[in-house]
């Protein structure tokens, strides 16, 4: 299962999780291709919130709805009973799943991810914007999305 944040304009425009740049990134870290990743028998996406929650002022996508999350969730889970990981990408995913389980910053959480396996896999968002975060943090390149791509890997065989 991955849960990640929002559609964003084009994903909702085009009815298609991770359809976007992100999308690419996010399935270059899990080493799988396109059909792979849309093979529903392999990968269910749920985000957190379930539509384009709109724009900022500057431009940018607002946060998920706050109450998306709690009200569609525990319905959405019982249709998916085959769970093996849950990928949680970024940290909307992160603080709802982890609760207090997760440390003080996205960082840490993501840095410590063996710590939730083999039920979680706390991720950074694959967004653009997040390029000098992934090049500030070359650990997340050379430790977790090796360890990602084989985790990956065995739970799709």
């Amino acid at each position: 299962l991955i849960v990640g944040q929002a559609p964003g304009l084009k994903v909702h425009e085009t009815g298609l999780s991770f359809n976007d740049p992100s999308g690419n990134r996010l399935r270059a870290w899990l080493g799988i291709d396109r059909n792979e990743f849309y093979d529903e028998s392999k990968i269910a996406i749920m985000p957190i919130g379930l539509c384009f929650p709109g724009r900022n002022k500057t431009g940018g996508d607002l946060p998920p709805l706050k109450a998306c999350a709690p009200l569609w969730h525990h319905r959405l889970l019982p249709f998916f009973p085959n769970i093996k990981l849950t990928l949680l990408v970024g940290s909307y995913a992160q603080k709802f799943y982890l609760k207090k389980r997760r440390k003080i910053s996205l960082t840490n959480t993501v840095q410590a991810f063996e710590e939730y396996l083999p039920q979680f896999f706390p991720l950074p968002h694959p967004s653009w914007r997040n390029t000098g975060w992934i090049k500030c943090h070359p650990w997340f390149e050379s430790i977790v999305l090796p360890r990602l791509k084989k985790i990956t890997r065995e739970n799709m065989l």
